[in-house]
């Protein structure tokens, strides 16, 4: 796993669901615009339910010197035999105290990284007025092939979304 003088990263285990629950639920209360899921449906959930989590996905973490979680992204690969190539990348959210540094790449690159070889292609979902994370996304290859229109309703008020996927080349192809 990459690492830099600002903070280290890699793949949480069990023992992480505490600050994975912590990190997790501030980036959907925070930004609710940005998250399929909400605040209010993760909230009240038990610890093992991000423990759980953690187990069933691929989820890699940044951690500052100190030893916070910074930053998390996760890899859902379907299980069903017919959507098992496509990788989802989910739950991209780093710290607005740790941003500028580099780790929303980093974890990008952990993700990526990951899934080449355990998938074929990887897809997310992100608000279009997210211009940070499409320019993140963009530079890592993603392009965007979908827009929806009215995809999340937050309080009576609806938000699109930009579908974008980035396909791995085939290892030998040129």
């Amino acid at each position: 796993m990459p690492n830099t003088a600002a903070f280290s990263l890699r793949r949480l285990t069990s023992e992480d669901a505490d600050c994975f629950r912590d990190v997790r639920l501030e980036g959907l209360q925070r930004y609710p615009a940005s998250f399929g899921a909400s605040y209010d449906d993760e909230c009240d959930r038990p610890l093992e339910w991000f423990r759980a989590r953690i187990l069933e996905h691929a989820i890699f973490g940044g951690f500052t010197r100190d030893g916070m979680l910074s930053g998390v992204a996760g890899l859902l690969v379907p299980p069903g035999a017919k959507m098992k190539h496509k990788g989802i990348l989910w739950g991209m959210y780093v710290r607005p105290s740790a941003r500028g540094r580099g780790l929303a790449a980093a974890l990008l690159d952990c993700v990526l990284d990951h899934a080449r070889g355990v998938v074929d292609e990887i897809k997310l979902e992100v608000a279009p007025d997210n211009a940070a994370a499409i320019r993140l996304y963009g530079a890592a290859g993603f392009v965007e092939f979908a827009r929806e229109p009215r995809a999340l309703k937050i309080g009576g008020t609806y938000h699109d979304s930009v579908s974008m996927t980035l396909r791995f080349e085939p290892a030998g192809s040129a």
